[in-house]
């Protein structure tokens, strides 16, 4: 799932080298904390949160086996 996460976000993006992906694994959740550089995060939300909201639909598709919840957050 980071990689996936990884590789999208590197197509967004102008600096795709300063793309981050780190895991927290909760009790209940696995929550994946995308930072990218600062120019970056635009990109990565779009506009009205479009971009963002369409990643974490296809990280939650994704997810379909895993028994916990997975959520993204984009960090600055």
């Amino acid at each position: 799932m980071k990689e996936l996460i990884s590789v999208i976000a590197q197509g967004l993006v102008d600096h795709p080298e300063d793309v981050r992906v780190n895991v927290v694994d909760g009790e209940h959740a696995i929550t994946y904390e995308l930072s990218v550089h600062p120019s970056d995060v635009g990109k990565i939300i779009g506009k009205q949160g479009r971009i963002a909201k369409a990643l974490r639909t296809v990280v939650t598709s994704a997810a379909v086996k895993e028994t916990k919840r997975v959520n993204v957050e984009i960090v600055s």
